[in-house]
Order: C-alpha cells, then sequence, then structure tokens
C-alpha cells in the first residue's frame, strides 16, 4: 500500500500549484472579472477558513501551553542555584535572538521587495477576504499602558482578543501553580496539560488543510500581485537564515566559550548528531533522546544538570522559534505598508520572547502564536500565507538553532556544578 506523502512535502505542492496557477492568471488576465470572483469567492474564503481554525486554538494553547511552561519551573526549590542559573540563561539569551531577528529584518526590510501599487493590491486583497481576528485597540504609552496590561477579567479579556492582558494572567496563574503544594494544584496542572493536549491534537487536524490553504492563498497572492511576491519572500528567508546563523555560530560559539569554558570547534562536533535529528525531525521534543545522550556521553555533561536543562529546555529555550515569530511578523508588516511603532516592535519583542517560552516543540508549532501577533500589532493575517510554504524548510533551521540552545545552556549551567 501506497504511504501518503508527508505534510511538509503536500505543502510544498500546495505553494507551487497555487503559486503557478497564480502567475499564470496574473500573466494571462490579470484584469478580468473572472479572476476576481474566483479569488473573493473560493481562494479567499478557504484562506480564510483556515486561519479561523488557527485561531481559534490560539486562547486555550497560549494559556495553556504558558501556564505549564511556568509552572515547571516548581522545580527550582529544588534545584536552587542550578534552577536560577537555567531560567536566567533561558530569558537573557531568547531575548538576544528576538533583537538579533528584529535588528535583520528592520537593517535589510525584505518586505519592502513590494512598490506601493503591489502594496495596495496586496491590501486590496485582504480587505475582501474575511476578517478572521477581532481588532484589539490601538496601544497606548505611558503609565496606563502599564495598567492595561492588567486584565479586571481574564475571561473578557480573552473574548475580546486582549493577548497581552491574557499573557500576563497566564504568567502569574504558573508561578501560583509552580509555588503551590498539594493534590488540588497537581489536578490543576493534569487539567492544564489534558488542555495542550487536546489543542495540539486539534492543531494536527487543522494543519491537515494546510497544503489546500496554502495553494488559495498563494493563488490569491500572486494572481494580484505576480512575481514580485517571491522578490519578497527571498529577501524574507534569506533574513532569517542569516539571523540564525550568527545566532548559531557568532552566540553560541561565544558563550560555549566564555561561559561555558569549551572549545566551540569540539562542541559542535560533539553535538552534530543532535543537530542532524532536529533538523531532519522539526521537532524539539523528537530530537529531546538524542540530545539527552549527547550532553550525557559526547559532552560528557553530569546527567541531573543535562536532563533538568534539557528537558526544560525543550518547551522553554526555544531561541530559534523566538527568533523566527519577531522576524516573520515585521516581515509581513513590512509587505502589507503597516509602520509599527516603537511601542509595537516592543510588544513583538516581548511576545515573540513569551513564544520561545510557550510554544509547543513541534513541527510547526509556532504558527498560531505567529497569527496571534500579527492580529496583536494590526497587521493583516492573512498574509501568513506568503510564508507557509516556506515554513517546514525553516522550521527545520530553527528547530537545529532551538536544539543546540539547549545543549549551550546544558554546557553554560554545567559548569562549575559536581557530578
Amino acid at each position: 500500500m501506497r504511504r501518503p506523502r508527508a505534510l511538509h512535502t503536500r505543502m510544498l505542492i500546495g505553494l507551487v500549484l497555487g503559486a503557478g496557477l497564480g502567475l499564470a492568471a496574473h500573466t494571462l488576465a490579470a484584469d478580468a472579472a473572472w479572476l476576481g470572483d474566483v479569488v473573493r469567492l473560493l481562494a479567499q474564503p478557504v484562506g480564510a477558513v483556515f486561519l479561523r481554525l488557527l485561531l481559534m486554538l490560539v486562547i486555550p494553547l497560549l494559556f495553556s501551553a504558558l501556564a505549564l511552561g511556568i509552572g515547571e519551573l516548581g522545580n527550582l526549590r529544588a534545584l536552587g542555584r542550578v534552577g536560577v542559573k537555567t531560567f536566567a540563561y533561558t530569558v537573557s539569551v531568547s531575548a538576544l535572538s528576538v533583537l538579533i531577528g528584529l535588528a535583520a529584518v528592520n537593517l535589510f526590510r525584505p518586505g519592502d521587495a513590494l512598490d506601493a501599487g503591489q502594496r495596495e493590491r496586496l491590501l486590496a486583497a485582504t480587505a475582501q477576504g474575511t476578517h478572521v481576528l477581532a481588532q484589539t485597540p490601538a496601544p497606548t504609552g505611558g503609565v496606563q499602558a502599564l495598567v492595561n496590561l492588567v486584565p479586571d477579567n481574564p475571561l473578557r479579556a480573552a473574548a475580546a482578543g486582549e493577548i497581552l492582558p491574557l499573557i500576563l494572567f497566564a504568567l502569574l496563574s504558573g508561578i501560583a501553580l509552580a509555588s503551590t503544594p498539594g493534590s488540588g494544584a497537581a489536578r490543576v496542572r493534569e487539567v492544564l496539560q489534558g488542555t495542550f493536549d487536546v489543542c495540539m491534537r486539534l492543531m494536527q487536524m487543522v494543519l491537515a488543510l494546510a497544503p489546500y490553504a496554502v495553494a488559495c492563498l498563494l493563488f490569491a497572492l500572486t494572481a494580484r500581485l505576480g512575481l514580485a511576491v517571491f522578490a519578497a519572500l527571498g529577501g524574507y528567508v534569506a533574513v532569517v537564515l542569516g539571523a540564525m546563523l550568527l545566532q548559531q555560530f557568532g552566540v553560541y560559539a561565544l558563550l560555549v566559550r566564555l561561559l561555558g569554558g569549551r572549545s566551540p570547534y569540539a562542541f559542535y562536533r560533539a553535538i552534530q548528531t543532535a543537530m542532524l535529528t532536529a533538523f531532519a525531525t522539526a521537532s524539539s521534543n523528537a530530537a529531546l533522546p538524542t540530545a539527552l545522550r549527547v550532553a550525557e556521553h559526547d559532552l560528557a555533561l553530569p546527567p541531573r544538570i543535562a536532563r533538568f536543562v534539557l528537558t526544560l529546555g525543550a518547551t522553554m529555550n526555544q531561541n530559534g522559534t523566538a527568533l523566527f515569530e519577531g522576524v516573520t511578523v515585521v516581515f509581513l508588516a513590512q509587505a502589507f505598508g503597516v509602520d509599527l511603532t516603537l511601542w509595537q516592535q516592543a510588544t513583538v519583542f516581548a511576545v515573540a520572547v513569551l513564544g520561545g517560552i510557550g510554544t509547543a516543540g513541534v513541527p510547526a508549532g509556532s504558527i498560531p502564536v505567529v497569527v496571534m501577533i500579527l492580529g496583536l500589532v494590526g497587521v493583516p493575517v492573512e498574509g501568513i500565507g506568503l510564508v507557509l510554504g516556506v515554513d517546514r524548510f525553516l522550521d527545520m533551521c530553527r528547530t537545529t538553532l532551538n536544539v543546540s540552545g539547549d545543549l549551550v545552556a546544558a554546557t553554560v549551567v554545567a559548569r562549575g556544578e559536581p557530578r
């Protein structure tokens, strides 16, 4: 019996088919009335349904993932110094990776490959589609912005699409969960874990529709914009890869040398098996057994340190994911001509760092988070179709960065600790 094609293969086929048909339509009948009807009545509704299905999962997935991720820090009290070092490293390096990504995308501005006329057609295309996210109020600055971060009613904040107050509630809930002993807290943790598992299963079901959605979204875009889409997309991929390479062989190498006390060359040679496994599987969770073996046998790290840091890192230390989310949001803002304010860029930075903590360590786990951030800063979420076709390759690359970062963290934390 013939095995079905892998999801990423079907998504690539959808990309090629949708883009090819869209380019042909753009070349042969760019101004034809029937083409507008096909885009408006078929391609855009299919893409909108897919995006609605993704957004349906954002609130429960975001809350359960973040609360569980922080809740795991209950081990900090037991491990003391090791736990504090791990948490401090995770937040600091995730923040640095997002800063690198944001600096690169703001410096090279790949989204500017679209000219004013093409950008107007892109905005018109998304305006005709079904909007899939409630618009959040324009952000305010100063003290009032800090006050607004605290939800007076978290359920109302979730229903209104006020993501930042919901994130704060999830973080506080995770901290309370981590510090509350007893069977009651354990049952709450089980409920959150069950919610997370069900959401992940739903996301797998939704992603089964991704090849068709990618084809429709790319058809709608290329039918209106032609080859200009691919010029912008090529620049975006180059910026993401360049930022990841800087993090991988620049920042990580320095951390290994200065804080880990090891040779970067010897380190990278020792972890190559884990890097290849991460690249092949595009899943931090799937690469975890290999990473544990590499840490204990090839890097000779203390087992108790390696197991704690790598297990926690598979969900909380995803530097590549955080970097990717920040670059993708700003790139799409540029493509749509949305000028992000300094406050909005800071919002992207903060949520991307948190995304590196709360995103599931599975293939395409960051897509719902990216869609959520797009709506949060006022960028049309339909634009996610621009990047879905190349997401599998970038997912493989960012997972490699995630797993390498976990091994760097274990090396840094283990220095000076007894076996």
